[in-house]
């Protein structure tokens, strides 16, 4: 860990964690100590339980964010070129909120998919390197989840509403079943949306899934620290929007800052609300019960949810089939060269299982 953000964690940000109940500043400087520790940096990428471990959440989200100076400043990774951006709108779903939707519009023929994007991201940003593929296959519809980007303002954040939210929206757009397609934290909302919807899923795609994270002290320290590098590198009173700065005419002019601008529209205290929950997330009793046609994603370079722990994932759930990609967990956007062609065999899987399916059921020869 360099100087500068051991300084920043150890003197600048505990009374800030400390009045908002997260840490205590002992706590605080323990964990940054433990951060410097090969054993718990990335390092294993899992705990003793071989479940993903938090730190290394926090390094793979935080990585494309460096201290060059003695100020912060930003080091914006490569990502997928953006081009024209979809059009979308803002939907009220009823009694729960507004948020904004892209979505591709009824097809003749070919399943729903409703994309669910990850932590501290839009869906637009998760997706937007996938949508031409997708659309290939269906009708496809992303939107921003609650608490993140335009997604529906909450005060609370629980991975149950967000499954609520999108058998909601289904409803507003007139959409009777779809596939959950979703990546990370979308993966998790995913598995909920099967649990309390099951007869809207057609179909699974589960992309850098986790069936539960580790409970332990330490981890919730490094919750706090998370929380700590966010406001560090937050951005200043008065900064232009960097994602307005490069769009226009719905045409993005620099891929990067458009990237940043998407990153950035997730406040502070919903991402740390959002990574709470999903520190509490455990479908691990339940798991093997999912009953419809599912695809497994993994990458084989996740340093926030590691690949063996993805795999049993997919060995619990039943016929489940399982495509590897050379990507990280930013690889939807960051190695979209390897995700999307994997992303298509994961969708092509369970689309050809529930045409045979449906074939079966209606008596014709496969």
């Amino acid at each position: 860990m360099s100087d500068n953000i051991r300084q920043l964690a150890l003197h600048a940000l505990p009374r800030r964690l400390a009045a908002a109940g997260i840490l205590r500043p002992s706590m605080l400087r323990r964990s940054v100590s433990n951060l410097d520790s090969d054993e718990t940096m990335c390092g294993p990428s899992a705990t003793a339980s071989g479940f993903p471990n938090p730190y290394c959440v926090i390094d793979a989200l935080l990585s494309p964010l460096r201290l060059t100076s003695p100020l912060p400043s930003f080091t914006l990774p490569n990502v997928a070129p953006v081009g024209r951006l979809p059009h979308g709108r803002v939907i009220e779903l009823s009694n729960r909120g507004s948020t904004y939707v892209v979505d591709s519009g009824p097809t003749a023929g070919g399943p729903t998919f409703v994309l669910l994007h990850s932590l501290a991201c839009t869906g637009l940003l998760t997706w937007y390197p996938s949508l031409e593929m997708m659309r290939r296959f269906g009708r496809v519809v992303v939107f921003d989840q609650r608490c993140h980007g335009s997604g529906i303002a909450s005060p609370r954040f629980r991975l149950e509403d967000c499954a609520d939210d999108v058998a909601a929206l289904a409803d507003e757009l007139g959409i009777e079943t779809f596939i959950p397609v979703g990546f990370s934290m979308g993966s998790l909302v995913a598995q909920h949306v099967w649990r309390r919807h099951r007869d809207r899923v057609d179909a699974l795609v589960l992309c850098a899934a986790a069936a539960t994270f580790g409970r332990a002290t330490h981890e919730r320290l490094a919750t706090g620290v998370f929380a700590a590098l966010l406001e560090a590198f937050g951005p200043q009173p008065g900064r232009p929007d960097p994602a307005r700065l490069s769009v226009v005419d719905d045409i993005v002019m620099n891929d990067r800052l458009w990237a940043l601008g998407q990153f950035r529209a997730t406040s502070y205290g919903a991402m740390m609300r959002a990574l709470a929950e999903i520190a509490r997330f455990d479908s691990t009793r339940w798991i093997a019960d999912i009953d419809v046609p599912t695809s497994v994603l993994i990458p084989l370079r996740d340093r926030v949810i590691p690949p063996r722990h993805q795999r049993w994932v997919a060995e619990q759930i039943p016929d489940a089939h399982t495509v590897a990609v050379d990507a990280g967990h930013a690889g939807c956007t960051m190695q979209w060269k390897a995700f999307v062609p994997g992303l298509r065999s994961a969708v092509d899987s369970v689309v050809r299982r529930i045409t045979h399916a449906r074939n079966a059921t209606a008596g014709v020869p496969a």
